[in-house]
């Protein structure tokens, strides 16, 4: 049974509606908008409508130059696909073509791609040794660290045994001696100033020499080649130091070691790590400048660079990128952009291991020169080919860390985003990059739109000439159902980046089709509601329960639909599976908050219980004349 009529307060739900209105319509003008009116109202094109950048990237291998596998090259795909991605719903396209190439196609102007194919492999190596790297034949200065700021870790973060330092009850994290570009701290730190001290090279603590390390074969034809470049005399000197050469005392020596500065990143990448590191002539340039994953391995011993002046000897990698569960962007305490990092179960037990290794200085042990300001080893934070931090450990840490630096937030969600979507297992270079313009689409987008508004039009003439009144309840709802998917579509692209192409256009239109079943459904239903003998106000309460089941279960077949497509969908036909979804769902929300209130205050007025008005034509009885019903259960009813 229906309820009783005087239950049903239409105003209600046309204040919510209007509501949802005011507020959608406050987000376009107001939230994140900029520019001017006509901007603000602007939604996010795709490729196929405003154009946009495609990249394409080949795979390469610096070790046996192969092709990389078909697994492994879908791998990377998946891994672009989620870091592109990132920039939001912005009907990005990654697709491999060939055995090596991987094209990314992205909408919009001024997207910057260059980062998406990068290998972004972490690694957490202890500092063994520290030297200059500007290149320059002269004698290296000591090491003297600058003044920087400590932090406290919290209480996840505790000393060992005797080692704690003095002064404080809980260990903590200090920044690089380099300037104090950046650092790992544990996850809430706060700063304390702790004094600086001078540290002296001692080269006693020589690594294991580079002649006992395993190279594959095409390597070691690639030290050979380097090897007659530089000729044999310079090739001798720089494989028998043990320290970094002091050439101020030797001048011979700086003479011989020159050819080294003059060799291309690639020819630097296969020199030994104890030949970057000792020859001065190498400089940061050219090693920051390496293919990338030339330091890749975490089972070797590997030379870095730190803000492009200090070179590194590190040891092997004891804590990598999978062992990083998760990373974000978040303001720490002094609202610095960091990056948060939480490990992995077992991940947690090797940073801990780590940090009581760097701390107690066991293992291979780090040389004076890499030492902090407080006397204790550093774990250099590697990125690809480059420190991102080097904090000086002063404690065991058990607790999650983060990476800190002068970041901004985007240079902090890069980060985040290449570590968190996790490192490629083949390595890319970028072979072109063009802008693709839209004229193709342009057009189709004209003609498209010109061939929606006619079938409309049709559709509204249509709806008046066969309901008439109920014609308006059509046209009424369709103008509300275009406005909120409008004001939806522009918020959406300022917010997660949703870029509607020709396919959202499509999906949009089919949409139309579930709306126009819908309408058809309730007035047929209320059709046979009066024909059964009710009057006009009590069959529209009555229509509209036994309409709205199917209504509803028609709406969400469609959306399920929608949801199983653009899970399973990449590309555009993803996009077409979001605008239909949520053309959908904002159909049912007008099917709510105004068509069933608007039609419960038309059963209120005279000009309802008019055949020729209302559209019901020969469903409304003769005044004056009873009328049997059909069923005579109905009557019962």
């Amino acid at each position: 049974m229906a309820p009783p009529q005087g239950q049903m307060r239409p105003g209600r739900q046309l204040a919510v509606l209007g509501f949802i209105f005011v507020v959608l319509y406050l987000l376009v003008f107001f939230a994140g908008a900029s520019g001017s009116w006509k901007d603000r109202l602007e939604p996010k094109l795709g490729l196929d409508l405003i154009g946009g950048t495609r990249v394409t990237l080949e795979a390469t291998n610096s070790v046996d130059g192969k092709p990389p596998t078909a697994e492994n090259l879908e791998e990377a795909r998946e891994i672009i696909e989620s870091r592109v991605n990132a920039f939001g719903v912005a009907e990005a396209e990654v697709v491999t073509e060939g055995n090596r190439n991987i094209v990314i196609s992205l909408p919009g102007e001024n997207r910057n791609l260059d980062d998406v194919g990068e290998a972004a492999e972490l690694r957490f190596r202890k500092v063994l040794k520290a030297a200059s790297g500007s290149g320059v034949a002269e004698a290296p200065p000591a090491a003297t660290p600058a003044p920087s700021g400590s932090a406290a870790p919290t209480g996840s973060a505790t000393p060992t045994g005797a080692a704690t330092p003095t002064g404080s009850a809980s260990p903590k994290v200090t920044s690089s001696p380099s300037g104090g570009q950046g650092g790992m701290a544990p996850a809430s730190p706060s700063a304390t100033p702790t004094p600086s001290a001078s540290a002296t090279a001692s080269p006693s603590a020589a690594a294991p020499s580079a002649s006992a390390e395993p190279v594959p074969a095409n390597v070691e034809q690639q030290r050979k080649v380097v090897e007659q470049k530089v000729g044999a005399a310079a090739w001798q000197a720089a494989n028998g130091l043990q320290a970094p050469a002091d050439l101020t005392a030797d001048p011979s020596l700086a003479e011989k070691l020159k050819p080294f500065g003059t060799l291309s990143p690639q020819e630097v990448a296969v020199l030994p790590a104890q030949m970057q590191f000792n020859v001065p002539t190498i400089s940061c340039a050219q090693l920051d400048q390496r293919p990338p994953a030339s330091i890749s391995d975490p089972k070797q011993q590997v030379v870095s660079c730190e803000d492009g002046a200090s070179k590194y000897l590190l040891d092997q990698a004891k804590v990598e990128g999978t062992d990083v569960s998760d990373a974000d962007a978040v303001l720490d305490q002094t609202n610095a952009w960091v990056v948060s990092l939480d490990f992995t179960g077992d991940g947690q037990g090797k940073w801990t291991s780590l940090t009581r290794e760097a701390f107690n200085n066991e293992g291979q042990a780090c040389d004076a020169t890499a030492l902090g300001q407080d006397g204790k080893c550093r774990v250099a934070v590697v990125l690809d080919n480059k420190i991102v931090s080097s904090p000086e450990i002063q404690g065991v840490l058990t607790g999650n860390s983060q990476i800190t630096g002068t970041f901004t937030q985007k240079d902090a969600s890069t980060l985040a985003g290449q570590l968190r979507y996790g490192a490629l297992p083949v390595t890319f270079e970028q072979q072109e990059a063009q802008n693709v313009t839209a004229t193709l689409g342009a057009s189709h987008l004209r003609a498209g739109l010109l061939a929606a508004g006619i079938g409309m039009l049709l559709v509204i003439i249509y709806a008046f000439f066969y309901y008439r009144l109920l014609g308006s309840v059509i046209f009424l709802s369709l103008i509300l159902s275009a406005l909120l998917v409008f004001g939806a579509l522009v918020v959406l692209g300022r917010q997660i980046g949703f870029t509607l192409t020709l396919a959202g256009i499509a999906g949009m239109i089919v949409s139309l089709g579930v709306a126009a079943d819908s309408f058809v459904i309730y007035f047929e239903r209320l059709k046979d509601e009066i024909r059964e003998g009710r009057s006009p106000r009590s069959a529209v309460p009555r229509a509209w329960i036994r309409a709205r089941r199917t209504i509803i279960s028609a709406n969400a077949i469609t959306l399920l639909s929608a949801v199983v497509l653009y899970v399973v969908s990449v590309g555009t036909v993803k996009g077409f599976a979001f605008a239909l979804g949520l053309a959908t769902v904002l159909d049912l929300v007008v099917v709510f908050l105004f068509r069933h209130p608007i039609m419960t205050m038309f059963a209120r007025t005279r000009a309802f219980l008019s055949p020729r008005v209302s559209g019901l034509g020969r469903a409304l009885p003769a005044r004056n004349q009873p009328t049997q019903p059909r069923n005579p259960r109905a009557k019962e009813a």
